[in-house]
Parts: structure tokens; sequence; C-alpha cells
């Protein structure tokens, strides 16, 4: 085991701010850490001081409380706060008498867009440092397994993925849609395509119609990962009484919606053709997150009152799950790959103890068949070319 830091610049913010001739201007940097600790990373891929500091006040409402969660003085917290109000002009922290210490109108917005922003872009980023990482691991490690994934953007994925690290496995790991991953894969760009799906719908449909092309029996293999809840993501107290997505679009709720691409779409658009409903009686179906957690972002935000995403991604923002389908995330090869070192690698990490541990933990998701070859007709069992017989 080791650890060591590289600074890739000689500063410790990884934000500035200075004023250009009124206009506001960001600068970014980053560090680079490597560790054999995921629990020590962030769920923000791009960590800055000034918004840890806002977030500890929101959540523990004074900065002595604040203070002691970051383990760092009350001082130092007291002066980074006024050092900031300084330079932004703006006053960060609100006091009245009596009252817990809370972010003033200006810091709660500051806040929510750096929240919402690296939420965006929080795919772009895991796949840059994807990239970094295994250039990395192959430099330190030349026998370490690469196994190179496209994948649709998955919490539990991202925390698997950090912990076969420390096993020996590298996940080459890009996050984009269901249906982008499943192309890459059938046109050689990965070794390992990862998606979610519903195992029991009717054929034909919206759903069949769209995976079809994409997988054929015996040409792919799939390898269980794990069951996960989706449904509605709403504020705290569900203002709206949503509990069916009927009930959305009945409301004329605000929606946060996927893109086209993701398998969250499919889902929607498969129920929309199912119910025959049409795409504009939703409230902002043309509003694009290009995440569950840039979703749970948008809604705590203030910017959308509902949209679809997993339950782990509103349990991390603190907010309102409504369940709405179980569906499952298999990854999917060639049936040519399946002996492949890296792939043998990681069906071994997908049904070790030690996984299973972790991921029972996570809201919303539980085991399916993980690390199981599995037979695609048998678990999809809509893809059937011909009728059965009666």
């Amino acid at each position: 085991m080791f650890r060591y830091e590289i600074k890739c610049i000689a500063v410790k913010n990884t934000f500035h701010f200075r004023h250009t001739q009124g206009v506001a201007k960001i600068d970014l940097f980053y560090d680079w850490q490597l560790n054999s600790n995921a629990a020590e990373r962030s769920e923000f891929p791009l960590r800055n001081s000034l918004m840890t500091l806002l977030q500890a006040v929101r959540e523990h409402g004074s900065i002595g409380a604040a203070a002691k969660a970051l383990n760092l003085s009350y001082r130092h917290v007291w002066g980074e706060l006024k050092k900031w109000e300084q330079q932004l002009e703006q006053d960060l922290i609100v006091w009245d008498k009596g009252q817990p210490a809370r972010l003033s109108i200006f810091g709660d917005k500051l806040l929510w867009t750096e929240r919402q922003t690296q939420a965006r872009i929080a795919p772009q980023i895991e796949t840059i440092r994807a990239d970094l990482e295994r250039a990395m691991s192959l430099a330190l490690n030349p026998n370490a397994h690469v196994l190179s994934l496209h994948a649709s953007h998955d919490d539990a994925l991202s925390i698997f993925r950090d912990h076969v690290s420390q096993q020996g496995l590298h996940l080459d790991l890009k996050f984009s849609g269901s249906l982008d991953a499943l192309h890459d894969l059938n046109e050689g760009r990965c070794t390992m395509a990862g998606f979610h799906t519903l195992a029991n719908v009717p054929s034909p449909s919206h759903l069949a119609n769209v995976y079809k092309p994409l997988l054929k029996p015996g040409l792919h293999k799939l390898i269980g990962f794990s069951a996960r809840q989706q449904g509605l993501i709403t504020t705290q107290g569900n203002p709206f009484k949503l509990q069916t997505l009927a009930d959305v679009l009945r409301s004329r709720a605000r929606f946060a919606n996927r893109d086209v691409g993701t398998g969250t779409r499919v889902l929607l658009d498969h129920w929309l053709s199912a119910n025959k409903r049409k795409a504009s009686e939703l409230n902002g179906y043309e509003l694009i997150e290009k995440s569950h957690a840039a979703v749970a972002e948008c809604v705590a935000s203030g910017q959308a009152d509902v949209g679809l995403g997993t339950q782990l991604a509103a349990h991390k923002r603190g907010l309102c799950f409504v369940p709405w389908v179980e569906e499952r995330y298999y990854f999917v090869c060639l049936k040519s790959a399946v002996d492949d070192p890296a792939i043998l690698k990681m069906q071994e990490a997908l049904h070790s103890p030690n996984w299973l541990g972790i991921l029972s933990k996570l809201q919303g998701y539980s085991p399916h068949a993980p690390g199981q070859v599995l037979s695609l007709r048998q678990e999809l069992p809509w893809w059937q070319y011909k009728k059965p017989k009666n």
C-alpha cells in the first residue's frame, strides 16, 4: 500500500475568483491524489475549500459545528469565510440573534449553482479520471488487468470501480447512455458495456424495439450486476403529492428529463408509449440533465419539481423518493470475450463477500446474479425471434 500526492499547481484552492471589468472570472485547478482509500473521495469530482465550508455551514447551522465537522479550527473557518466575502464583495453567511447561522441568498445561490454544475459534468470528469488512472496504473503496475467499460452512469458502478482498483483490476470506465454504450461495444470501441432495463415487459414494445437491434442471442453474453430502484425524485414533503408519472402529467409539475440514448429516457418513452400519452403533456420534457445526480441537483435547486432517478441519488441530496420500477443493471460483452482474464477478474470481484456487503448498504440497490454469465433469452424473455408455439 502506498500513498503520495502530486501537486500539479502550487496552490491549495481549486477555485479562484477575480473581477475583470465587472465580469466574474473563475479559474479552475486540480490536484492528483493517489491513494488506496476510496472512502476518502468526495461525491463531487472537483473539490473546493469554499464550497466545502458553505456546505458544512448549511448542514450544521453554525461556524463552530461546521469547523468541528471538517476538523478545522473556528478561527480558520471564520477567516476563510471573511476572506471570500471581501473578494466576492457579497455576504455569504447571515446571523440573526438567537438563530442558527445560515447561508445568505447569494451564498445559497452560489453553492447550488456550483453543485448543480458539478453534477452535470460528473460523467465527463469521471471519464477523464479513468483515462488518467489507466495510464497511471499501467505505469506503476504493468501486470494490472485493464478492462475497457462504457456504461450508463451509475453510483454503485463508480463505487465498484474504486473497490476493484485495490485488487489489481482497473476499469477504464467511460460513462455514456445505455444505448451509446451498447453501440460502442458493437463497434469495437470497448470490451464491455453496462446498461439497465426492465426484465418483464411485453414484446413488441418501445423498450424491446429499442434494445433488440443492439443485442443478439449467441453473440452477446450478459453478466449480472445489480437490481436498483428508479422513481420520482421530489423536494422534501412531496408538495405535489406525486405517486405516479400520471400524477406528474396531471399536475403539470416541472419535470427534469434525461438525454436521448440514456436508459432512463428509454424507460420514460416506453411508459408514454404504453399508456398512449404524448411527450408534450410532460412539463419539461425538453429539460435535459446528464445523470441521476444532475436531476437530483436540479430538483434540490428549485429549477424542477420532479425528475426520474435512483433512490441513492435522492438520498444523497436529502430529497423525497417515490419508488416507480425496479430495474436490472447488466454488463454485456461479446461471447468471444467471456474468458478474457480481466472479465474473469471482474466476475470474481462481483460475487465476493466484500463487494456484496458494500452493495447491500447502498439505498435502493440489491444484488442480481452478481458476476454470473446469464442467458440473454432467459433474462429478457421478450427477446424472441419467433412467437412461441401454443
